[in-house]
């Protein structure tokens, strides 16, 4: 008979270390597992042919010339990759105060995703709703004589964004401007014209966060004036961000997301408890980055923080995540 190494503790019925004691017995019993069919790559395109430049503040992530954005987008696909978000880096030149640039069918993003889907067919293509990377002055949305952003008249520039987008071959259109009543306006203008299968992927709780510094130099997107806390949510505000949700929900939203993910955890698993649809996280520019920076100076384990940190969110409760670490963590996952 084995003796009881805890004798000075023999009368313990309970013990939760007996399925931990083995790789195997961890694997059988571990309660959320993480799986490349989980992410969503975010990827930025930029005008021109044969460049690759890498952002500063986001260390292995790229602004692509569209023929290069079609290899990595096979590489992707390869790795087993479902799906990938389109952001676009638009020149000052083409950009004006109402973010015209945006609806252009001839655009950067519009003969991206026409380019994708012909070379690519099977990888699915969200493509972004919002005006800051088509405006002079960096905001989400229209502005008045005062600098105050205008929902409703912003609203209409959105709805013709997502049909050209749709009209471009979109297999999923995120609008992430948090203007009031955008996803009913955006579902009614695509069903009226047919697109009746082009989803949207509702950017519901959407936080004014200071997270976002690093995309915003990807983009050349920060604003010039102001903040955007007018329209995206305050960090301490949790029942609103249910609100947001049901809102879009009863608007048509196909799936929900929270942005950021990794200090708004408690948020994803409030939208998770309230709602049968799929929800998705936003793991954001400054997560990735702050994990990247402590690696590069050896602090932590880079493959375990990250992993740990996807895990955390998809515990959570998020069905999906859109993280730059996809392509990571799609070739550990193997």
């Amino acid at each position: 008979m084995t003796s009881n190494p805890d004798s000075s503790v023999p009368n313990i019925t309970h013990r939760p270390r007996r399925l931990r004691r083995i790789p195997a017995l961890r694997r059988m019993v571990k309660e959320t597992n993480l799986s490349v069919n989980d992410l969503i790559y975010p990827l930025f395109v930029m005008e021109g042919e044969g460049k690759k430049v890498e952002i500063t503040s986001m260390p292995g992530c790229y602004r692509y010339t569209p023929d290069l954005l079609l290899e990595e987008i096979a590489g992707v696909a390869e790795l087993g990759i479902n799906a990938i978000a389109l952001f676009p880096v638009i020149p000052e030149s083409k950009k004006d105060d109402t973010g015209s640039e945006s609806y252009n069918p001839k655009g950067l993003v519009q003969q991206t995703v026409q380019a994708i889907k012909k070379a690519v067919p099977q990888i699915v293509v969200i493509t972004d709703i919002a005006l800051d990377p088509f405006t002079t002055h960096g905001h989400d949305g229209l502005i008045d004589e005062n600098g105050t952003i205008l929902n409703d008249p912003t609203v209409e520039v959105l709805v013709k964004m997502a049909l050209s987008q749709a009209a471009s071959g979109a297999d999923m259109v995120a609008p992430s401007d948090m203007m009031d009543g955008r996803i009913g306006a955006i579902r009614k203008a695509l069903d009226a014209e047919g697109y009746i299968n082009v989803g949207i992927l509702a950017y519901s709780a959407k936080y004014a966060s200071a997270y976002y510094g690093p995309f915003r130099d990807a983009l050349d997107s920060a604003p010039k004036f102001g903040d955007k806390k007018t329209y995206q949510m305050d960090a301490g505000n949790a029942r609103e961000a249910l609100k947001e949700t049901f809102l879009d929900l009863a608007e048509g939203a196909d799936i929900v997301m929270v942005k950021p993910a990794l200090a708004y955890l408690d948020i994803i698993h409030q939208i998770r408890s309230e709602t049968n649809l799929p929800v998705a996280a936003y793991n954001v520019s400054g997560e990735y980055a702050m994990i990247k920076a402590a690696a590069q100076q050896g602090w932590i384990d880079e493959k375990q923080v990250m992993l740990e940190t996807l895990l955390s969110i998809k515990r959570a409760g998020a069905d999906l995540i859109l993280t730059y670490f996809a392509k990571e963590v799609a070739m550990i996952l193997g």
